[in-house]
């Protein structure tokens, strides 16, 4: 008989796993609950779209919570879980001082998905010209999420990259994190006969979620930099851009005469890279994993991106087709793998080897799982050994506290 422990989601957003990669990612963790037989619920202040996942499907109760009001308390005390999942950590500022007070016991974990200052930082310098500076990565956005990660029980880190830069420029000790990457089931015979070949396939093609600023980015660089590059070469190659929440303001860089399509969302991300030769993702500024490479090579796709879109996704493995930093040099690495067979298999066999030997294990989910059972039965001296963390815990929330009782009092009037 397995052990019946009850997980509680608040979400900041409810997943929509075929729009953004945090979607895909919490949809798995979710399925990870359930395939354990745990009782899990998910709850959310947001309203839901006709994109939003079916999670009663598989098992899930769903539920509507109000931000800043004190109906949460009495629903988190009936519902008493053993676990709380924040999904990033502006839900832990919200949320964590209400499930501390009222579920003391309850095992507290933050899903970063990515870490957000990080992403901030970066931007901050691309929009200045300049590098990235150790000023720019302690800001404001560092401290409210790394005091977030602290005050957590445990916090799910989704790339090695970004492991190493709490542990070595903020000194959180690892007892506290856990390496959570992608996870796949690997890329097999049946996998590669279905994959269209390289004269079969055509074009170039570009996906993201166009809330996320880093995706927006990502087509204007294309527009107004790369593809001018390519197109002089290639006359007759089309590039196709795919993304949810498109704005007008994208759709009106759609330009048959140059060969750039603007078609919005894509009923199946791994259908519309699987027909591509070539994905282009340009990515100078953002944090994590990014989906759109690992959809690529999970659709047989090779791709060009930069620096900071391959950071954390190869370990020493080749990547799987080129990584450029500077325009001229991308459009030309772009027209190299999109006209060369030989270099083009290569690559999408480098893609295979990276899904199969960096994110098909399932071995940091078990661990993950193993890490639950431990804290709940240590969890007392784990927070006793986190020191700094009760301190953020008894006096960093308060202010939260007060400011959400404000805001509760106020909505009253």
């Amino acid at each position: 008989m397995k052990t019946q422990f009850h997980i509680l989601i608040i979400g900041l957003v409810w997943p929509e796993p075929h729009s953004s990669a945090a979607g895909s990612r919490m949809l798995k963790l979710i399925q990870l609950f359930v395939s354990k037989h745990w009782k899990v619920t998910f709850c959310s202040a947001a309203a839901k779209s006709e994109y939003s996942a079916n999670l009663v499907s598989i098992g899930v109760d769903e539920i509507h919570i109000e931000l800043n009001n004190a109906s949460f308390d009495d629903f988190i005390k009936e519902l008493n879980p053993t676990v709380v999942v924040f999904d990033r950590f502006m839900i832990e500022e919200q949320y964590s001082w209400r499930v501390a007070e009222n579920c003391p016991h309850a095992i507290r974990i933050l899903d970063t998905e990515d870490l957000h200052f990080l992403r901030n930082a970066r931007h901050s310098a691309l929009k200045e010209n300049r590098k990235i500076s150790e000023f720019d990565i302690k800001n404001d956005s560092a401290k409210r999420e790394i005091a977030a990660i602290f005050r957590s029980d445990l916090s799910l880190i989704i790339s090695q990259y970004e492991m190493n830069l709490l542990e070595e420029s903020f000194k959180v000790d690892s007892s506290i994190t856990h390496y959570l990457p992608f996870s796949f089931s690997p890329i097999n015979h049946k996998n590669t006969e279905s994959w269209k070949s390289f004269e079969e396939r055509a074009d170039f093609v570009s996906i993201g979620n166009f809330l996320h600023p880093p995706n927006a980015d990502v087509v204007k660089q294309l527009k107004t930099q790369i593809w001018p590059l390519i197109r002089k070469q290639l006359p007759s190659v089309k590039m196709h851009i795919y993304g949810s929440y498109i704005t007008q303001q994208y759709m009106k860089m759609h330009d048959e005469k140059t060969g750039f399509m603007v078609h919005g969302r894509a009923e199946s991300a791994l259908e519309v890279l699987g027909n591509a030769r070539v994905c282009l993702a340009p990515i100078r500024f953002g944090a994590g994993l990014k989906g759109k490479l690992a959809e690529a090579m999970l659709s047989g796709t090779p791709s060009v991106t930069t620096s900071i879109g391959a950071e954390a996704m190869h370990d020493s493995l080749d990547w799987n087709g080129f990584i450029v930093d500077e325009p001229e040099q991308f459009a030309a690495a772009a027209v190299q793998l999109y006209s060369e067979k030989a270099n083009w298999v290569k690559a999408q066999e480098n893609g295979i080897k990276i899904i199969n030997q960096l994110f098909s294990t399932g071995q940091e989910e078990s661990l993950f799982i193993s890490k639950i059972y431990n804290l709940i039965a240590h969890l007392e001296s784990h927070r006793l050994n986190n020191f700094f963390g009760s301190i953020l815990t008894q006096n960093s929330v308060n202010a939260v506290k007060y400011m959400s009782r404000w805001i509760e009092e106020k909505n009253k009037m």
